[in-house]
């Protein structure tokens, strides 16, 4: 399934499976799913799925992508980036902050999006932990 991911004025992200120059310019209809990450909402987590393991460093993140066939793409032109592609001949790049505590819910979107089934983004207040 191929799609585009748009972002609302509002800080709604939304699927669009079939873009057109329509849906781009169409306001979020008022029924929109209050998906929205309002400022001050909580951070969302990364999780590798095949394992259910929460991301929470670089060090795992470029372990999981690097079985999944991402290496270290080191741009000297953008050192303040940590940037991760697939082979050379591929136009595909994640980029993200220098440090693991600055990524924002869109950078996870883009992990998400860019490697289907193997990562999904979680709110970290939806599932309790047990403290025994």
């Amino acid at each position: 399934m191929s799609g585009v991911w748009v972002f609302g004025k509002n800080g709604v992200t939304r699927l669009i499976t079939n873009p057109t120059r329509e849906s781009f310019e169409h306001r979020d209809p008022p029924h929109a799913p209050a998906t929205a990450t309002a400022p001050g909402a909580r951070p969302r987590v990364l999780v590798y799925l095949p394992s259910n393991q929460v991301i929470r460093s670089y060090d795992e993140l470029e372990q999981r992508l690097a079985e999944l066939g991402w290496t270290r793409y080191h741009n000297s032109e953008n050192p303040e980036l940590i940037q991760f592609h697939r082979s050379d001949s591929s136009t595909h790049l994640i980029s993200l902050p220098k440090r693991f505590s600055k990524l924002k819910n869109f950078h996870l979107y883009d992990i998400v999006l860019k490697n289907r089934s193997f990562f999904q983004v979680r709110d970290p207040t939806a599932h309790h932990r047990h403290h025994h």
